[in-house]
């Protein structure tokens, strides 16, 4: 059986690879591109029996990669965006995983795969149409994640930039964010609100009143019973993580 792992970040690579060397009881024969160049170069000199591609590739998205080249194999798509992204891979046999993912759901891709395999029930043939549609719905869902936050102020209204934001702090019914500088600005919406509003790229709830964004993390330092401190540019104190996110952060920060 003949892979080919898309896949930009080593960690993720690796991680792949060990849990289908698991699977497949090491009967394997994988190649590994990191970079649209590098698979269109792999797909024109083999033939595979299932693609494992991230959506994000070193240089572009892996959507342009399968509309250039035929792709006569099934996919399992490898990413970070929410699911509701996927919903055309259904009807297309196309599995996906959610990073960061677990082992189960690792086992549940591959079992559809030789489900679908064995069946015959795959469509070889993926047309352009498909990835089209999945490149539109991965614009749209970028941007539908909140730009910017209103800030009423007791003279007037101040807009706040998502980019701007080092962390955000629940406290009540409210939260408090908190920006480089260290300047904290209400929003008057719950946390569990919130997280639900921001890119998940850029901004992981580390426990239940804190929500930090990668871009300002400065520090990361290990601390007793699994919890990590972490540094946050703007922030005076530690923020931690909780017994229950920490293995979590640590996939996300890859």
């Amino acid at each position: 059986m003949t892979l080919l792992i898309l896949e930009d970040e080593i960690p993720a690579y690796q991680k792949l690879l060990s849990h289908l060397k698991t699977f497949f009881d090491d009967e394997i024969i994988s190649h590994w591109a990191r970079s649209i160049v590098e698979g269109k170069t792999l797909l024109a000199a083999n033939s595979y029996d299932l693609i494992l591609s991230d959506i994000k590739l070193l240089d572009g998205i892996s959507f342009d990669l399968f509309n250039e080249v035929e792709v006569t194999c099934p996919i399992i798509f490898c990413s970070a965006y929410d699911d509701y992204l996927f919903q055309a891979f259904n009807t297309n046999g196309i599995a996906y995983i959610l990073k960061p993912y677990t082992n189960a759901d690792f086992i549940k891709a591959l079992e559809k795969y030789q489900s679908l395999f064995k069946q015959g029930e795959y469509d070889s043939k993926l047309s352009s149409d498909t990835f089209n549609a999945l490149k539109l719905a991965l614009q749209e869902d970028q941007n539908n994640y909140k730009k910017r936050f209103v800030i009423k102020r007791p003279n007037g209204i101040q807009l706040l930039n998502t980019s701007e934001i080092s962390m955000i702090e629940a406290s009540g019914d409210f939260c408090i964010a908190v920006d480089q500088e260290g300047k904290r600005h209400p929003i008057s919406q719950t946390i569990g609100s919130l997280v639900q509003q921001l890119p998940p790229q850029k901004f992981f709830r580390i426990n239940r009143s804190e929500i930090v964004h990668i871009e300002f993390i400065e520090q990361i330092e290990s601390h007793f019973k699994n919890r990590l401190l972490i540094t946050v540019k703007g922030c005076k104190e530690k923020a931690m993580t909780s017994t229950s996110t920490t293995s979590d952060f640590r996939k996300w920060l890859e």
